[in-house]
């Protein structure tokens, strides 16, 4: 009998001879499991419709109880599986054998055939390609288009997508490389050992940012989320003048989240960056967060914590837009702001909730209604943005004999809405509101950045009031002199929330611009002052000197060097070093005049490199939201965490390149196919210079999308 006979004398034969004299082909052969040839299928064991059977392998007539994983166990030796190795398969045979199996495991990878557009099915007869597209083998190249297009379309993947480096990267390498054979990595390959390999090198190429941050100095920068399970999660990044990396996601499922529990995390990033590298903890202004990081400053003299100053002044818009009752005295004063917030809401709720109204305003705006979380920074005046931005589409919208026509919904609310459109006192508030709320707003939008802005800050506020202030007195017809209850409300909310919000950090950093000792910046505003003559930030500067240096010789050496570098004495007092405080940016200024005052220059250039806002960690869940969505709401934690660590600092190394800028890949990382890019979610923008609420912000993305 051949089979029995194959096994015993194959000694001489070489693999691929000896592989022929048994191999089978069976009548129900299926190229998916080749190896079902080298054995014969004797009875079908058990009653069931599972695939196990009597197997006789043809090598060496050993009897099987199993299905086909057994049988590759025993062909291929491929270790414990239940049953032994095929002694007849030999080194040589072994290779045969798996080259058949890879072959078949490879062709299983393979997508339906659907044809694709550039199959050329159309029933029509297929022009023969000229001499010029033969020899750039357009035909191919079209195919790969289309097959890129359909991996596009079939996974739902944005558009932008197509401009991001590595895609261009992957498609590029593999058309100039000698891959004959070369299958993609499968989804456990991806999810598991590529994703080790990739974090493993992204934290070897962030060392160069890491190296830095002796001299630099470091921002620790908290915030708290939930995924889509639900589960809590605290959220840590390290941020300097080069920009936010992220550092780690802590699962605080089944933890209270106290001002203990959240201080211990804060001291464990603290021993990751080292504590000698940190300036200052940012977190929101929540009391476990401030108990928190009240603690760290105790352990930690040099380190400061600080509140995020974007979330303040948010608190405080949401103070003065609050309603409030008929019995509180500030009623009659403040209780509009928020009777104009609402009507504007009803109107957006009206439209947007009957798709006959929202087919109508589509007709007649370019611009969509907004839908703004309440977690947004600055959500009321966001929206009024908008509704200025679309009055008149709005009014179009009203007049419309459609508007009138259209009666199968609540006809009290259609005419409400009608109402307030076409009412020029209702506008009147909005623009009133856009226009003392503007000072504040502008703030938000230039402190919610990832660029250095701890040293604008005390000077920020300082101007902000004042804006405000000739804002609302101009409006109401005032002199500086009288007096205005509206304005004592808002002055009131803004100077509890500066109170809450000023920390000595924040009069050291501003006592370190060169800027505010110019007489130029000292005659802008009528009786300002230069911060060494200023009583509060002298106060404040010298109790953060005594916590940095102590009260041996290294306080008094700073205290000199401050007073040579304030007053304009010593080699501070040269003509260059007095007019480039007006022209320079501040660590340039002291990059090229600080020398003479090294342990002054080493602070300096820290402080003068420092965020005030824990925007970017706030930012960074909308790439947490992106890869652990709803749809992927299977991932642990672990992985997840992994994931956004190479998302997010890939970013972070991408955006130090010059193709970031410019080229086909240029701000690859910036929108998607969402118009509603100001609700929150993952697509919106995330660019290191600009707020999330940037006006230019539309006009990149239609630029971009139009390429």
């Amino acid at each position: 009998m051949a089979d029995s006979n194959a096994g015993s004398s194959a000694g001489g034969e070489n693999p691929v001879q000896m592989l022929n004299a048994v191999r089978v082909i069976p009548p129900n052969d299926d190229p998916k499991w080749p190896l079902w040839r080298y054995v014969q299928k004797v009875a079908k064991t058990g009653g069931g419709k599972g695939g196990n059977a009597k197997i006789i392998c043809r090598l060496c007539n050993r009897d099987i109880t199993g299905s086909y994983s057994r049988v590759k166990t025993h062909l291929l030796k491929l270790g414990d599986g239940g049953v032994k190795p095929c002694p007849k398969v030999t080194i040589d045979v072994l290779i045969q054998l798996k080259s058949e199996q890879d072959k078949a495991d490879a062709s299983s990878n393979t997508p339906l055939n659907i044809p694709l557009p550039t199959d050329g099915n159309g029933g029509g007869r297929k022009r023969k390609a000229s001499a010029i597209e033969a020899s750039f083998d357009v035909d191919t190249r079209s195919k790969l288009d289309a097959l890129i297009a359909r991996m596009f379309y079939t996974a739902g993947l944005p558009f932008n997508l197509a401009r991001n480096p590595w895609f261009r990267q992957a498609f590029m390498f593999a058309a100039n490389s000698k891959l004959g054979g070369y299958v993609p990595p499968s989804y456990n390959k991806i999810r598991t050992s590529l994703l080790v390999q990739e974090k493993t090198q992204v934290e070897r190429m962030l060392q160069p940012i890491k190296s830095t941050w002796s001299s630099k100095g470091v921002s620790i920068v908290s915030d708290g989320w939930s995924d889509p399970q639900r589960r809590p999660l605290l959220n840590f990044m390290a941020v300097t003048e080069d920009g936010p990396m992220f550092l780690r996601a802590i699962n605080t499922e089944g933890e209270i989240k106290t001002k203990e529990y959240i201080f211990q995390r804060m001291l464990e990033t603290i021993d990751l960056i080292g504590a000698g590298n940190i300036v200052q903890v940012v977190t929101d202004n929540a009391s476990n967060c401030r108990g928190a990081g009240l603690m760290v400053e105790q352990k930690y003299p040099h380190i400061f914590w600080t509140p995020c100053v974007v979330h303040t002044l948010n608190l405080a818009l949401k103070s003065i837009g609050a309603a409030r009752n008929e019995e509180d005295p500030e009623y009659e004063h403040c209780n509009w702001i928020n009777e104009v917030s609402s009507d504007a809401q009803q109107i957006r709720n009206f439209i947007m909730n009957h798709s006959m109204r929202l087919s109508m305003f589509n007709e007649f705006s370019k611009l969509k209604l907004l839908s703004i979380a309440e977690t947004r920074f600055a959500s009321q005046i966001v929206m009024l943005k908008r509704f200025r931005e679309i009055k008149d589409a709005l009014t179009l919208l009203v007049v419309s004999p459609k508007w009138s026509d259209y009666r199968d919904d609540n006809q009290g609310r259609a005419q409400f809405v009608k109402d307030k459109v076409l009412s020029d006192l209702w506008w009147d508030k909005v623009k009133y509101i856009l226009d003392f709320s503007e000072p504040i707003y502008s703030m938000i939008r230039a402190a919610d950045t990832d660029k250095p802005c701890l040293h604008l800050i005390y000077e920020m506020w300082d101007s902000m009031i004042e804006k405000v202030k000739t804002i609302i007195y101009r409006h109401e017809g005032k002199e500086e002199y009288e007096h205005s209850p509206f304005y004592d409300i808002v002055d009131k909310i803004l100077q509890s929330r500066w109170l809450k919000n000023n920390t000595p950090l924040h009069c050291l950093a501003h006592s370190l611009n060169p800027k505010y000792y110019t007489q130029a910046w000292l005659a802008e505003v009528e009786g300002r002052e230069a911060p060494h003559v200023d009583e509060e930030i002298s106060t404040e500067r010298n109790k953060c000197f005594r916590r940095m240096f102590g009260d041996g010789p290294e306080l008094h050496k700073i205290k000199q060097q401050f007073g040579n570098f304030s007053l304009f004495a010593a080699r501070f007092s040269s003509f260059d070093s007095i007019e480039d405080k007006t022209y320079l940016e501040p660590k340039i200024w002291w990059g090229i005049h600080g020398n003479s005052a090294p342990e002054l220059q080493k602070l300096a250039l820290k402080l003068l490199g420092q965020p005030s806002s824990s925007s970017c960690a706030e930012r960074n869940w909308s790439t947490y939201g992106l890869i652990h969505s709803t749809a992927r709401n299977r991932l642990n934690p672990g992985r997840a965490e992994d994931l956004v660590f190479v998302h997010q600092n890939l970013r972070l190394i991408s955006r130090k390149s010059s193709e970031y800028s410019s080229g086909p890949t240029r701000f690859w990382d910036i929108g998607g196919d969402s118009h509603d890019i100001f609700g929150g979610g993952a697509d919106f923008l995330q660019h290191a210079v600009l707020s999330l609420d940037e006006p230019e912000l539309e006009a990149m993305l239609d630029d971009l999308q139009a390429e």
